[in-house]
């Protein structure tokens, strides 16, 4: 955690410097904006707590005009309810009357150091990514995490982050899809004073923001492939070059990808080079649609619905039969995205004791009509054909007899005859597994789920 301390306030700013210390924050201090201003292009900070009296509008103005995203909060004598008002229409996420209150000190940088995308899941599909992620997370490994959009990409990647060595070091996200060709060259490597119009001041970039920690490289499909050859020097040799810069800088990062096309199919198309795509997909985490993984759906909808009645205020109801119904057989297009905005949704839009059937609906008002049996049928077969695409013969079939070999509790003979296949043959295929260190069922047993592949 990085707090920025701007301002001086009798001693009283301070102590507040002491507090978050002593809570594991590293404070860096600044006597004006402008101060504050560089101090964050040099080093970044994960939190800015500005003096109330200085000109929290033209600090939170200049950040969005650099695109800086760190949250700030004013800070200002108790009695000095003007100034909170001010602050906080000018920009400030939150006020905190000095003299400073330890506990709430320690509440604020709690709130921004835990993770508000919390982790969920109960599906057996997304065990074996889970398990597969936390195999990898300590090592300094890329990943690449793909998904279709909407499935949770980024909070994968920051699970991973969270359990490996560099947990307390910075987690930086560039959404790639999101900023303009022209403009990301300077967002992931920084530019020097004068290096283009606009450039007023040295700034680092999210590679050196990173530093120490990992960075994660969001849609990272959608990055010119010019870009692109700068992006794979600097994997390789953990050096930078800000733009107008003279000088190689050095950086010690884990870098993380997602992406929700096929890369290996871009390659071939020459939009993406392959050889940047041999560097990120050294581990691959493959997460599958919210419609392939059923028991994460209610699972999902009970923690969304917590959540937002929480953020609204409002006490928290379970969902109906009916409600639960409707939300299982739903196909979730937009996977858990769509899921999320749904339950938020129906938290403020519900009545009674339970969140009913009558909430969830679609952001146009209209109630879910819910999928027919027929339909629900046909988005399974479509379901099953698609977890087929961009796998190996390899591994569909290995997948296939470990699945049939746990379904038969591990009965060689049963298995083999399901299949189609001599004992034998399966024997010779599951030796090959075992090598391999994949687990395979023992007569009477079933696999404990693993990761693999």
């Amino acid at each position: 955690m990085r707090l920025l301390i701007i301002g001086r306030l009798n001693g009283e700013l301070v102590t507040a410097s002491r507090i978050a210390m002593s809570r594991g924050a590293a404070v860096t201090q600044a006597d004006g904006v402008e101060q504050g201003l560089n101090a964050l292009r040099a080093k970044g900070a994960d939190l800015v707590m500005c003096e109330a009296s200085l000109s929290i509008r033209t600090l939170v103005t200049a950040l969005a005009d650099e695109r800086i995203r760190t949250p700030v909060v004013a800070c200002g004598t108790g009695t000095d309810a003007r100034s909170a008002v001010a602050a906080i229409q000018a920009g400030a996420k939150e006020y905190i009357p000095l003299p400073p209150d330890p506990e709430l000190i320690a509440a604020v940088l709690e709130a921004v150091t835990a993770d508000a995308r919390a982790f969920v899941w109960r599906d057996a599909s997304m065990e074996r990514v889970v398990k597969l992620a936390e195999q990898v997370a300590r090592s300094d490994a890329s990943v690449l995490i793909t998904g279709e959009s909407g499935t949770g990409k980024e909070v994968l990647a920051r699970y991973v982050h969270t359990r490996s060595n560099r947990a307390q070091k910075p987690f930086v996200s560039v959404n790639c899809a999101a900023i303009p060709d022209a403009l990301l060259e300077s967002e992931l490597f920084g530019h020097e004073k004068g290096a283009f119009t606009g450039a007023v001041a040295r700034r680092i970039g999210r590679f050196e923001e990173a530093n120490g920690g990992t960075l994660l490289l969001d849609e990272i499909s959608e990055m010119d492939v010019r870009l692109q050859a700068k992006l794979l020097r600097a994997l390789q040799e953990r050096v930078i070059d800000r733009v107008g810069g003279t000088q190689p800088v050095k950086v010690d990062i884990r870098v993380l990808a997602t992406s929700n096309r096929n890369l290996a199919e871009e390659a071939r198309k020459g939009t993406f080079r392959e050889d940047l795509l041999y560097r990120l997909n050294v581990v691959q985490l493959r997460l599958p649609p919210l419609r392939d993984r059923p028991s994460d759906i209610l699972e999902l909808a009970g923690h969304f619905a917590r959540k937002y009645a929480e953020a609204n205020g409002i006490a928290p109801r379970p969902l109906s039969a009916e409600a639960r119904r409707l939300v299982a057989q739903n196909p979730w297009p937009g996977n858990v995205r769509e899921l999320e905005n749904t339950l938020h949704r129906a938290v403020l839009l519900a009545s009674g004791p339970e969140i009913d059937a009558d909430a969830i609906r679609s952001p146009d008002g209209e109630a879910l009509a819910g999928a027919s049996p027929a339909a629900r049928a046909v988005q399974a077969a479509e379901a099953a054909t698609r977890a087929f695409v961009g796998r190996s013969l390899a591994e569909v079939e290995r997948d296939l007899i470990l699945d049939t070999l746990d379904h038969c509790l591990g009965n060689r003979t049963h298995a083999a005859r399901i299949l189609g296949i001599s004992i034998r043959t399966l024997r010779n295929k599951l030796n090959e597994y075992t090598d391999a260190g994949i687990p395979v069922a023992e007569p009477g047993h079933t696999r404990a789920l693993a990761a693999y592949g």
